[in-house]
């Protein structure tokens, strides 16, 4: 290469400017954008490979031990990582580590292309390379952005849902928790499941579904216990101040049937504390503070904590889950007035594996028309079974966002933040374990006269804690083909009639809520 004499008498090099300081020779444009996204995938490569080698092995060290350590924690350290989801301290930090990460990768990826591109042969290739790298920062920020979101609606609804022990308020709650170990003293977590009803048409909250779940905190077996609604007479400790002023029991005498309405299982959440305002103690929630003694002495259990669930988001809570799958069993109203005789509009068929969305979902636990209680109770445990079992981690990692905002509309709860990291790892081994039912004979324990025996309830659930969870036997639901609509009601079979043994003490719910259909279809 030589020189030139320009117009103005300068000279200039007819040389072209050499692409690489180093020598070598100039790389293609495709080489350059492979090269760009390889220094994307591996941070530290594109530094190497542009001349930057002391800084790019720092930056590849880096990032490989940054890969060993979390596929070593995710091998090794699930349970601690799911325990500390739910300390908001540790969700803030996880937050800016998650957005520190993304920003000095996006630095990487920007420093490594322009070390790989002395030269770029041309505008074109520069204007590739530069919306090639925007695109890699994109792809790095808007995930990275989901991911800061969805930890921080974790931290949210931890906050605004689980208040620490020494804020909330609660008169029956543990005082004392050793958050080590929670559980090395109690063999069997009691919570109180609530679901309040307090839909316009109706004063006040009514609790129509009232469920006692007894879990094994060293297997993680569950024992269902579903308190009828219309229960009267509800018993209270002999050292609590309700007992004073209802030592027979919440409930009176000489009512018609409407009358008893107020005196029910369902009412006492609401008119109790209407009553007797404060009669417990500092309590942010003084409902569900007399359930939990009162449905306790009735089943013979300490009541440990609550969890109300408001089940006006219910739905929104089923939707954000992407639905789901239930076996329905027999024909369940959505609507309709049975006292009144006033039909309900719409229907949800029998079928196997029904995928139902939130309004569904929510009519399939709460249809009362042509329903008893018995029927309700076993559609809500099923629900419930059905929430467990679509909650799963992908589910949960795809659309968590969603879910905690509709765990921010739909609970209630006097577990305090302290306990939350145990209560996860407990939460494994109850989604490991069986879920079972304890079986009530309603005509034996006198459930729905004025006056039920409840030391034969208590006798019951005790004896039924201390049996050995029953294995699930029922076949699975998907072989099972779907009850037509037009469908008559099958006659009993006498002979099955005849030799069918009652049902034991414990019932497990995969068998529970199963696909057998009865032929019931109210109209």
């Amino acid at each position: 290469m030589g020189t030139r004499e320009r117009a103005d008498g300068a000279t200039e090099s007819s040389e072209l400017p050499d692409p690489d300081p180093a020598g070598r020779r100039p790389r293609s444009v495709p080489k350059l954008l492979g090269l760009t996204v390889l220094g994307a995938l591996l941070p530290g490569l594109g530094l190497i490979v542009g001349g930057r080698r002391r800084i790019g092995a720092v930056v590849l060290t880096l990032t490989l031990g940054l890969i060993g350590l979390g596929v070593y924690v995710g091998l090794t350290r699930r349970e601690e990582v799911l325990a500390a989801a739910v300390v908001p301290s540790r969700l803030l930090m996880t937050s800016v580590v998650i957005g520190t990460l993304a920003i000095l990768w996006m630095v990487v990826v920007v420093t490594s292309h322009r070390s790989l591109r002395p030269a770029t042969g041309g505008a074109s290739g520069r204007a590739a390379g530069a919306l090639l790298v925007g695109v890699l920062c994109f792809a790095i920020a808007a995930p990275a952005a989901v991911g800061v979101q969805s930890v921080l609606a974790q931290r949210d609804l931890v906050q605004d849902v689980f208040v620490a022990q020494g804020e909330g308020k609660s008169a029956t709650r543990p005082t004392v928790i050793d958050t080590k170990d929670p559980w090395e003293d109690k063999p069997r977590l009691n919570l109180l499941l609530l679901g309040g009803d307090d839909a316009p048409s109706r004063p006040g909250v009514r609790t129509d579904t009232v469920i006692v779940a007894s879990i094994d905190t060293a297997t993680g077996n569950t024992a269902l216990v579903s308190m009828p609604r219309q229960l009267t007479f509800m018993p209270f400790p002999k050292d609590s101040p309700l007992h004073r002023l209802y030592p027979n029991g919440y409930g009176q005498e000489g009512l018609s049937l409407e009358g008893r309405l107020e005196w029910m299982l369902s009412a006492m959440y609401q008119n109790i504390p209407a009553a007797h305002p404060g009669i417990l103690g500092p309590s942010d929630n003084e409902g569900a503070d007399v359930l939990k003694q009162s449905v306790g002495e009735a089943i013979g259990l300490k009541l440990d904590y609550y969890v109300q669930v408001n089940l006006k988001g219910f739905a929104e809570l089923v939707d954000a889950l992407g639905g789901i799958t239930v076996n329905v069993n027999e024909r369940v109203a959505m609507g309709g007035v049975s006292s009144s005789h006033i039909p309900p509009d719409e229907w949800i068929e029998p079928g196997p594996n029904q995928h139902l969305d939130g309004r569904h979902a929510l009519w399939f636990a709460r249809g009362r028309y042509g329903a008893d209680d018995d029927q309700r109770q076993i559609r809500q445990r099923c629900a419930i079974k059905g929430i467990v079992d679509a909650a799963d981690p992908r589910t949960l990692a795809t659309k968590y966002k969603a879910i905690a905002r509709a765990g921010q509309q739909l609970l209630r709860t006097d577990i305090p933040q302290e306990l939350l990291p145990a209560l996860v790892e407990l939460a494994l081994r109850v989604k490991s374990g069986t879920v079972s039912n304890v079986t009530l004979d309603a005509a034996k324990l006198r459930l729905k006269y004025l006056h039920p025996d409840y030391d034969a309830l208590r006798d019951t659930v005790e004896a039924a804690l201390e049996q050995p969870t029953p294995p699930a036997t029922t076949a699975p639901a998907t072989t099972a083909p779907a009850t037509p609509k037009s469908a008559p009601r099958p006659a009993p079979n006498p002979t099955a009639t005849a030799t069918a043994k009652p049902p034991g003490p414990t019932q497990d719910l995969a068998d529970a809520c199963a696909y057998h259909p009865t032929g019931n279809r109210p109209n």
